[in-house]
């Protein structure tokens, strides 16, 4: 999305007009947003601040689903001193009623004089309603302040709601020839710690974990979510398994509720292991099949109607392969070790058929960063065409 900014309400101002003061109190908003990250779904993450006389007088940020939005806790600790402040909110405020009251409605009642919000809501309920709800009761209103790193923040829910489906992080972790395991397929990890580490906090952030079924079978993996304090939300551990080959007594069955287990099927599996597999308590999506495989637009509707709004694609190349050549890939993170194994036969992280060149996807916005001995690689996939 391309940044936008814009004042509505009694004045007009140009996108200069944005001050460092409020680029500094954005900046605090969205670290308190920070702090939901993983924890809001299929709510954004959102923060906000109350400021007067160069001091916050309150903060807060939305922590789950059903409870109160971030501007309804800042005003809420702010208090009557909320009267004729700033708030700055890395998300237009609603101006609809859900599952909590319109925070534009606490607003009004709180008397700020100027709201800040980093970047309209894209719902199409909201967008632009609270901003013009606001500054038809007088208020001056701007939006776009930081709005790339707002968005950021919360990739999952703007590609939901601009394109309908959930968002789809493919992360990998490779040597620096590219090879995901060596020749025989017997190395389990190719970085070290703290690159492992990253990966549970990417876990961690998203709605479900998916690999293939090859992936579950020759690693069994868990699926969840390991990091020094225990993590209160689970993930969807989702494998993708057209005949439903799945054993029933795997770690990812048992790293967490069973029901938080989901195993996408096609028509093509035995009724008898889908049965035993819905007996264990696991959840089967039965999907649309294409190509002897379930269909990745199908896999994703229907993790979509199972609240998921960002999903970490974990492996193998198969499935990975399949979801690019979709066009599903929105986001790339990539984990480099800096050995080499070659090996004719040794894996990559990307199968199937593959793309000609003229159809290559190009990953922008690529940022590298060293963690432990290794690095990472991130950046947002976009497609290409050569001129």
């Amino acid at each position: 999305m391309t940044a936008r900014t814009s004042e509505i309400g009694p004045t007009d101002i140009s996108p200069t007009d944005i001050s460092p003061t409020d680029i500094r109190w954005m900046g605090r908003a969205l670290e308190l947003a920070e702090r939901g990250r993983g924890m809001t779904s299929p709510n954004p993450a959102v923060g906000a601040v109350v400021v007067a006389d160069g001091r916050a007088l309150g903060e807060g940020f939305h922590a789950r689903a059903g409870t109160a939005h971030a501007e309804v806790l800042a005003l809420a600790a702010a208090g009557a001193l909320a009267r004729g402040a700033d708030l700055y909110v890395t998300l237009e405020p609603c101006n609809h009623a859900g599952r909590t009251a319109p925070c534009v409605d606490a607003i009004l009642r709180a008397g700020v004089r100027r709201v800040v919000a980093a970047v309209a809501d894209p719902n199409p309920r909201v967008s632009g309603g609270g901003a013009r709800a606001l500054a038809a009761a007088g208020l001056a209103v701007t939006l776009g302040c930081r709005e790339r790193e707002a968005i950021a923040l919360n990739r999952a829910f703007f590609t939901v709601a601009g394109l309908g489906r959930p968002h789809v992080t493919l992360k990998w972790a490779a040597t620096l020839d590219g090879k995901t395991a060596d020749h025989d397929q017997r190395s389990r990890w190719i970085t070290g710690g703290g690159a492992r580490a990253e990966a549970h906090r990417l876990r961690s952030a998203s709605d479900a974990v998916v690999v293939g079924i090859g992936t579950a079978l020759a690693d069994d993996p868990a699926l969840d979510v390991r990091l020094a304090a225990p993590w209160p939300r689970e993930p969807l551990r989702v494998v993708v398994d057209s005949r439903a080959r799945l054993p029933l007594h795997t770690r990812l069955v048992a790293a967490g509720s069973p029901a938080r287990a989901v195993v996408a099927v096609t028509d093509l599996a035995d009724p008898e292991r889908v049965a035993a597999l819905e007996a264990r308590g696991v959840t089967v999506l039965r999907c649309k099949e294409e190509d002897g495989h379930v269909a990745p637009v199908d896999l994703l509707a229907r993790l979509g109607a199972l609240d998921v709004t960002g999903l970490l694609l974990e492996g193998g190349g198969e499935l990975a392969g399949s979801f690019l050549r979709a066009g599903l890939v929105d986001r790339i993170v990539a984990f480099v070790a800096p050995v080499l194994l070659g090996g004719r036969s040794a894996p990559g992280p990307l199968a199937g058929q593959g793309l000609r060149l003229p159809e290559a996807l190009r990953v922008g916005r690529l940022e590298a960063r060293p963690v432990g001995d290794d690095w990472v690689l991130e950046g947002d996939v976009e497609a290409w065409r050569r001129s």
